[in-house]
């Protein structure tokens, strides 16, 4: 008696399976790809309206910025930039911060995330690990880093954040042994603590 399946009919088999799982991978990756989801145009900002602590940026007249509502998949090593970002009244960071409605000392590790990664506040007062400069820190996320809107008197006529942000106060670039010369941005990653 002959094999339930020809060697002809295991290869057709398997090249579909292939081809299968292929596309399932392809759709996983592409559903993973965060796209910007709209653009805000600039405006001038009022005389002395727009905070530039920490080397912010003012948004330029006429200039069309991207938006996110989506931030890169998170993983155990999220590859992320980190910028610099007073959460002290009159600091760069705007209002009292979103999660507990408070103002942060600069001496305190926290964070703001881009708004993807900030979720709807899910990550509120929750400590997340940073990896960067050969060092790691811990910080509590306070605050979104605004990737939906921008350029507006809510945002200190700041661009909206890119979608791949942690915004972290002055204490979280010292834990990580940076030199002060050098703060304002790095690539780091990080992961939920």
């Amino acid at each position: 008696m002959k094999g339930f399946l020809s060697t002809k009919s295991c290869s057709k088999i398997i090249l579909v399976g292939i081809i299968v799982f292929v596309a399932i991978c392809f759709d996983i990756v592409e559903a993973q790809q965060c796209r910007p989801s709209g653009r805000v145009r600039g405006k001038k900002p009022p005389p002395g309206q727009c905070n530039t602590a920490d080397d912010s940026d003012c948004c330029k007249e006429g200039k069309m910025y991207k938006v996110y509502k989506c931030s890169p998949p998170i993983s155990q090593n999220t590859k992320a930039y980190l910028t610099l970002n007073s959460f002290e009244k009159g600091g760069d960071g705007g209002g009292p911060s979103e999660c507990d409605n408070s103002y942060h000392s600069d001496n305190t590790p926290v964070v703001a995330l881009s708004t993807g990664w900030f979720n709807n506040e899910s990550r509120c007062l929750k400590n997340i690990t940073i990896n960067g400069n050969g060092q790691s820190a811990v910080a509590m996320v306070v605050d979104e880093c605004d990737s939906t809107r921008g350029c507006d008197a809510d945002h200190d006529y700041q661009p909206p954040c890119p979608n791949n942000i942690v915004d972290a106060s002055k204490a979280v670039w010292e834990a990580l042994g940076v030199s002060r010369d050098n703060w304002g941005g790095l690539d780091i990653t990080w992961s939920d603590a």
